[in-house]
């Protein structure tokens, strides 16, 4: 007889991959039943992917009138340059074009130098590539809840590293406090870990919500103390939509720390939210560490960018003009979006988180809770994936402190489809006498509210170099 069984590693018989969160499981639920409005409008509807779909008419657009984007007939760069073995560092001008970019979105406050700028094939290689610079197997990495889902298989499957939640609840507002990462650091200690780094999404994902500039420097002064490294993610730079909550990057608070090592601080980039082309691949590493970067280029060599896409997207960033109307219009129909699913939501009598940029609202369904406990909240996901027929990501997958909060999608959707949604869940719960009034109190986490003209900008600020 044949022995069927086949020896593995450790790493591939390892269950650190993450997969097995109920954030995956809805996504395969929607692909074995995905929506169509004409051909399966029984569907399940996906508002589980934080994917910005808003302007990819413009994106189809913009390659429709430049076809030598594709044919490179414009020798920028010429078929040969673009058909060998590329370096590590990538198109040299593809990475200029980039920073300037990232220039663009951060109201030109902040200068990026295109030879600290290491490509990845997305933020996912790019957070990997950072923790394997850093972390040692065994060691630790603090990051506030909730957060995405993915980082438990980004940050540990490969890695052998560990994460340390650093706890914040609805009580502030899911706000990042002092007390909180000193908690978080003592708890890596007291379990024998040695905490390396902490990692921070700015943007948040799941909460919508920017870091204010005092909230950075209250960061800064703790990485300093604890001689860790800081991870800034900032893949949602690009998306805020409200200006009464500006994006303040951390390129721009550490000119203004004077006790902060440049060199410990290294920020995340990718074009999937901000340009909303996640299939394209394209992230970045941004630091002042020369041994880091070095590392990472060498590490590079696993995920690279494949060179036409990098001279794809070089014709587009450059067109300036294209770019800022596309930004401008990106954020427009975002807000819309948002206010379309909160004000839906909040007809129904469910509480949404304040926020004003992402491509998702953190949403309060505790109220329809059989039990409040996590039991309650699987129970609750499972109805709404089942019986209403949406894929939401339930907050346990994002290892949120409190049953009953969910995020949900509102950026890869037509206004059709949220209709649909929104319809769906006023339909089920009436049936089912779930609808409740709005739950009162004295609760520090804000209503949703609609955000102020998009054109609005924040006061300048002077001219930092990164």
């Amino acid at each position: 007889m044949v022995n069927t069984k086949v020896d593995l590693s450790r790493m591939a018989r390892a269950e650190t991959h993450g997969e097995n969160s109920p954030y995956f499981a809805g996504w395969k639920a929607y692909d074995c039943n995905p929506y169509d409005p004409m051909l399966n409008p029984s569907g399940i509807i996906q508002m589980g992917l934080a994917e910005n779909q808003v302007c990819s008419d413009l994106l189809e657009e913009w390659i429709d009138q430049h076809p030598e984007a594709l044919s490179m007939k414009n020798k920028i760069p010429n078929f040969k340059e673009v058909a060998l073995h590329q370096d590590y560092h990538g198109l040299s001008i593809f990475r200029k074009a980039l920073a300037r970019f990232m220039e663009e979105i951060r109201g030109g406050r902040v200068k990026f130098d295109p030879d600290k700028i290491v490509l990845t094939a997305g933020a996912t290689a790019a957070n990997e590539i950072l923790t394997f610079c850093i972390a040692n197997p065994g060691d630790a990495l603090l990051i506030p809840t909730p957060y995405y889902p993915g980082f438990d298989r980004d940050l540990r499957w490969r890695t052998g590293a560990h994460i340390i939640p650093v706890h914040c609840t609805s009580k502030t507002g899911f706000e990042i406090t002092l007390q909180a990462l000193e908690q978080a650091y003592q708890d890596a200690q007291l379990q024998g870990k040695r905490v390396k780094a902490l990692l921070i999404t700015n943007p948040s994902n799941p909460l919508g919500q920017t870091l204010k500039a005092s909230a950075i420097h209250q960061i800064l002064d703790f990485v300093s103390q604890k001689s860790i490294h800081l991870i800034c993610d900032e893949i949602y730079s690009g998306t805020v939509f409200n200006p009464s909550s500006p994006f303040v990057s951390i390129s721009e608070i550490i000119p203004k720390s004077k006790n902060t090592n440049p060199k410990s601080i290294h920020i995340v980039y990718s074009l999937s939210k901000d340009l909303g082309v996640p299939g394209f691949r394209v992230g970045a590493i941004c630091s002042q560490n020369d041994e880091i970067l070095t590392t990472s280029r060498r590490m590079s060599s696993f995920s690279l960018i494949s060179s036409q896409t990098q001279a794809i997207l070089t014709s587009m960033l450059l067109d300036m003009e294209f770019m800022r109307r596309y930004m401008v219009m990106s954020k427009k129909r975002l807000r819309e979006r948002h206010e379309r699913l909160v004000g839906g939501l909040r007809e129904m009598g469910i509480e949404c988180l304040e926020g004003g940029s992402g491509l998702f609202c953190f949403v309060n369904l505790r109220h329809l809770l059989e039990r409040e406990s996590w039991e309650g909240e699987m129970r609750l996901w499972e109805v709404v994936l089942n019986d209403v027929g949406l894929n939401v990501s339930p907050g346990s997958s994002f290892h949120c402190e409190e049953p009953g909060w969910f995020r949900v999608c509102f950026g890869n959707m037509s206004q059709e489809a949220l209709d649909v949604a929104l319809q769906r869940i006023r339909d089920y719960f009436m049936v089912h006498g779930k609808r409740v009034e709005v739950v009162g109190g004295g609760s520090s986490v804000g209503w949703a509210t609609s955000a102020m003209d998009v054109d609005q900008q924040a006061e300048p600020q002077d001219l930092v170099i990164i």
